[in-house]
């Protein structure tokens, strides 16, 4: 019995010493478990820790690149910002240089246009000149058909006439005609004037030319002794006298029907001392600058030379048309006839040089 309960004892000792082993086993395996899931766990912590600190350094550098990318990219705004403002002040510039462009275009549609006009008037103009033109060619050539009758009449007559080979204009001696000083005609110059007007008148008032002569002017002229008045009133009186002893009844110097003629041409007109014949020396040639001249002008003659002038002045674009026409220098002394307002223009100013706004030349001494 007590062999049995020690058996039992024995058996439950057994028992509960298999049993802690085990339960020591199982401990330590446990153990072992939890230190290796500890130790993976350590690990898996340890690769993670590392992983972190690689993907910390990561974010670190990708934070710093993105830093300098948010700062290219703000420079780059700043710079995009410029460029736009700039594009802005060369949109407003296009937009004031299409404007300007626009009225530009605008202005240049009515200088065409307006070209156009001056193109068309120019036409105009140069058919007026054109026509003017061959009156003037038609007028210059009568004058020289006139110059060249008065020559033949008068180059081989005892008269010694000098008729100027570009006008026509005849000069005479006021010696011949008048004493010194004096405006009453002498026996010399009343027989010299007798041969000399018809035949002169002959070919002016000739039916070939009478239509085309639309002014015969008797200019007195004196030296330059003495006071401009004193031989303003003698020249005017000397040319008086010639007009006068050629229109005269009484002198029967000129048939009815002559006279008739000459009354709608003839004035008479005195230019005291302002038109003197000059020596080669540059002095007055007192004795030449004693004189009478006759002369003459032809209808339009004057009017269609101002006109080309005008016209040729428009033609060249210059607008400005000639300070001077016809007349226009009649400061001198005034005529006697009506008709010798004119008449002006045809006052000598040195042997051999034209008169202004009439192209007509005066014979020297």
């Amino acid at each position: 019995m007590a062999g049995k309960n020690r058996r039992r004892q024995d058996e439950e000792t057994t028992y509960w010493l298999s049993y802690s082993d085990m339960m020591a086993g199982l401990l330590l395996t446990f153990v072992l478990i939890i230190a290796t899931t500890v130790l993976h766990a350590n690990i898996q912590f340890d690769m993670k820790q590392q992983e972190l600190l690689g993907k910390e350094k990561e974010l670190f550098i990708q934070a710093d690149a993105l830093d300098k990318e948010k700062a290219m990219t703000a420079e780059q705004q700043a710079q995009i910002t410029i460029q736009q403002k700039k594009l802005d002040e060369q949109a407003e510039k296009l937009t004031l240089q299409q404007a300007r462009l626009t009225e530009q275009e605008k202005q240049l549609g009515e200088q065409e246009e307006l070209l156009t006009q001056q193109s068309d008037l120019l036409e105009e103009l140069q058919e007026m000149m054109a026509e003017q033109q061959e009156k003037l060619d038609r007028i210059i050539g009568i004058r020289s058909e006139l110059v060249e009758a008065l020559k033949e009449e008068f180059d081989d007559s005892a008269l010694q006439i000098k008729v100027d080979e570009q006008t026509g204009a005849i000069t005479m001696d006021s010696s011949i005609l008048f004493e010194y000083n004096q405006d009453e005609l002498k026996e010399t110059g009343a027989a010299f004037l007798s041969e000399f007007l018809p035949r002169y008148t002959r070919i002016l008032m000739s039916p070939k030319y009478r239509e085309y002569v639309s002014e015969i002017i008797v200019e007195g002229h004196t030296d330059t002794v003495g006071d401009y008045l004193f031989n303003l009133d003698l020249s005017q009186k000397r040319a008086y006298s010639v007009a006068a002893y050629c229109m005269s009844e009484s002198s029967g110097v000129l048939e009815e029907g002559d006279r008739a003629a000459l009354q709608a041409v003839l004035s008479s007109t005195g230019k005291s001392f302002s038109s003197p014949i000059y020596n080669p020396d540059g002095s007055v040639n007192m004795e030449a600058s004693r004189r009478v001249e006759i002369l003459f002008r032809l209808k339009d003659e004057e009017m269609i030379r101002e006109m080309i002038e005008i016209l040729s002045a428009e033609k060249q674009g210059s607008g400005e048309q000639s300070s001077q026409g016809p007349g226009s220098q009649s400061s001198g002394p005034q005529s006697s006839s009506p008709q010798s307002s004119g008449s002006q223009n045809s006052g000598s100013l040195t042997p051999g040089t034209a008169a202004p706004g009439t192209g007509t030349v005066r014979p020297g001494a």
